[in-house]
């Protein structure tokens, strides 16, 4: 099946007062990047929630490869999709191997120890995503780069068909954001579909098939990223003035601010 993702007038209500989402309509293909911009507590969190059935209080329907999520149980859910939160602190040390190794759960039976399958599974993909020299170090002792692309590898593990991930690069140097967009591109190009969220419309240009600006709880504007991210729609939906300008050297649109406090442009 082509077609991973379909979002049909999705909306959501914590209080049934104020509406986070509106009438939300997306669709994500096999090996696609649909990448969702907009500002701080504009909803794009709570959409990914809702994706992943952790909220189910909604209006209008999520199918992943043609079925309903809320028809789906959590296992098979997991199957399909994997979820890369945040990043966040790790608290016991375990080694990474068993840190990827827990994204087996949805394939091993209750009572049950992973069985050589599973850790084949689990070494193949934490050699993937570069990680083999790490397997052994304690996954709280390893750095913020290397702690997400843990995550990452432990999502893969679950053999999913797309990948959802809250702002995959939050807290991270430049050097590890862009390994980072890398593996996510990498991915994309072995025909996992992903859809992911952040603040910053380069990586739009980097890595997005289609790009996604969320404003007032519902997307505003929708497609391929050279289309969308235009300096009108970003300041529409940030508030600032931005140019965009495409560089020969790159061979792609960058996103350029104007110098704060000042009238000039940083070109």
């Amino acid at each position: 099946m082509d077609m991973i993702l379909e979002i049909d007038d999705l909306s959501f209500s914590y209080d049934r007062k104020r509406i986070v989402l509106n009438d939300i309509c997306t669709e994500v293909k096999k090996g696609e990047v649909l990448s969702i911009l907009g500002r701080n507590g504009i909803g794009k969190s709570t959409l990914i929630k809702c994706i992943i059935n952790l909220y189910q209080n909604y209006q209008g329907d999520i199918r992943i490869m043609g079925d309903n999520i809320k028809d789906l149980s959590a296992v098979e859910a997991a199957m399909r999709m994997g979820y890369v939160s945040q990043g966040s602190q790790m608290i016991f040390p375990y080694s990474v191997l068993d840190f990827v190794l827990m994204g087996r759960s949805p394939h091993i039976p209750m009572f049950e120890s992973p069985s050589t399958k599973d850790i084949g599974i689990a070494e193949s993909v934490i050699e993937k995503m570069g990680l083999s020299h790490l397997k052994d170090r304690p996954v709280n002792e390893i750095s913020g780069g290397e702690r997400q692309m843990a995550m990452i590898a432990r999502a893969l593990t679950q053999e999913p068909k797309m990948l959802i991930l809250d702002e995959p690069t939050s807290h991270l140097d430049f050097a590890n954001q862009i390994n980072v967009l890398k593996a996510i591109k990498n991915l994309a190009d072995d025909g996992m579909s992903i859809v992911m969220s952040t603040h910053f419309p380069d990586h739009g240009f980097l890595i997005s098939d289609n790009v996604a600006i969320m404003q007032d709880g519902t997307f505003v504007a929708q497609g391929p990223a050279d289309e969308v991210i235009t300096k009108e729609n970003l300041r529409a939906a940030y508030g600032v003035d931005v140019m965009i300008k495409y560089v020969a050297e790159v061979g792609r649109n960058v996103c350029i601010p104007y110098h704060i406090g000042g009238s000039g442009m940083m070109l």
